[in-house]
């Protein structure tokens, strides 16, 4: 019933600023179930709707609301077009109070659907960003997981995503820059073995991205090992 948008102290009602709404947000927030491995799917996708439902119920029940604007631009080169996503919450109480996500991007096909599945992923991983959301994403491996907040000793991608229908790219990626050891580097090799080949038949660019960073996590690991 209503929104959460006030404390009471010492009798008196107190407006909660946007970075308190929030922060009441992140803590409220339920953590996003992935779905169930489809036929001729790799991996459990993490759906754009699953992530839209849990966010903005947290995001309301808080009094904030959330619009998106998208800058578009077709990449003749790459034959794709890249979609930037600006996020904008807006303080229900205070409309002069906002905050702005900015530079989550994505590149699809130049088929019908391209753009769309790139707004759709561009502005999910936005929502996973302000939020912080919990995936549900675990080490199953038994890895050790590097916390968020420490830097990387691989240099973060600043190139745009390239999708895929059946393979999650980005989850390799995680997984292969949180290998602390070469058996572990080379254990995911082994794991991956088949999407990585499906990648290579059928989705190059994605599969160079990959590539790129296990290229760098493998030189890495050597370098230490020396």
């Amino acid at each position: 019933m209503g929104n959460k948008t006030t404390t009471i102290t010492k009798g008196k009602t107190m407006k909660k600023n946007i970075y308190q709404k929030l922060h009441a947000a992140c803590l409220s927030c339920s953590s996003v179930k992935k779905a169930e491995k489809t036929k001729g799917m790799f991996f459990n996708a993490l759906l754009h709707d699953e992530v839209l439902r849990v966010a903005m119920q947290s995001l309301l029940d808080n009094g904030l609301y959330v619009t998106c604007n998208y800058l578009t631009e077709v990449m003749d080169q790459r034959d794709a077009v890249m979609v930037v996503c600006t996020m904008k919450v807006h303080d229900i109480d205070d409309p002069t109070s906002f905050i702005i996500v900015d530079g989550c991007s994505s590149i699809g096909g130049m088929d019908s659907y391209g753009t769309g599945k790139a707004m759709s992923y561009s502005r999910k991983y936005a929502f996973l960003n302000l939020l912080n959301l919990k995936t549900g994403i675990k080490d199953e491996d038994g890895y050790a997981a590097t916390p968020f907040n420490k830097i990387s000793s691989v240099k973060e991608e600043t190139s745009p995503v390239y999708l895929d229908d059946k393979v999650d790219a980005e989850e390799i990626k995680e997984y292969i820059k949180l290998a602390k050891n070469s058996k572990q580097f080379y254990s995911l090799a082994e794991k991956y073995k088949g999407q990585l080949q499906y990648l290579m038949k059928n989705n190059s660019k994605t599969y160079q991205q990959i590539k790129k960073v296990a290229d760098a996590k493998e030189l890495q690991l050597k370098n230490v090992q020396q």
